[in-house]
């Protein structure tokens, strides 16, 4: 993703308020089944979009439907219960880290997980983040092996 120099919309905290938007619509898409056009251009019309990243939250909100089989696929094995079983919230939360880990290795995978316990804590149950944490760590262990291990000298 391109973006014009010196703008603040790339800056990190731009792109915690394109996840924190990005979990509200992807919730939303999950539980309405609306069109992720209009989800979108609602966020973008009811929200003060200014200090957001707005071409991450659209990667987000439109790459996590788009993968979501391959990305329950990763994800489903990981798990202490069925994904039926998971929140809706824990869901939108998991699978927004998941899309991060698996296609955004601009990313560094501490930051996914981080991010994601961040939204576990605003908009999970009160030990979600807990839950979020754990199955993140296993599927970073899995899609960023070398990355976790570092460099060998």
């Amino acid at each position: 993703m391109s973006r014009a120099s010196g703008t603040q919309k790339s800056s990190p905290a731009a792109r915690r308020k394109a996840r924190h938007f990005a979990v509200q619509a992807l919730y939303q898409w999950h539980m309405a089944g609306a069109a992720l056009a209009q989800i979108e251009a609602e966020f973008r019309t009811d929200n003060d979009m200014s200090k957001v990243d707005v071409e991450y939250f659209h990667d987000i909100l439109h790459g996590v439907p788009r993968e979501k089989s391959l990305l329950d696929g990763k994800i489903q094995p990981l798990l202490d219960r069925r994904m039926d079983e998971m929140t809706p919230v824990e869901l939108a939360i998991v699978r927004l880290g998941a899309y991060e880990m698996v296609h955004r290795i601009d990313v560094p995978y501490k930051v996914v997980i981080n991010e994601a316990i961040e939204l576990a804590k605003t908009f999970g149950a009160t030990d979600g983040h807990k839950f979020i944490n754990g199955v993140l760590d296993k599927l970073a262990q899995r899609e960023r092996g070398v990355e976790i291990r570092g460099p060998r000298n």
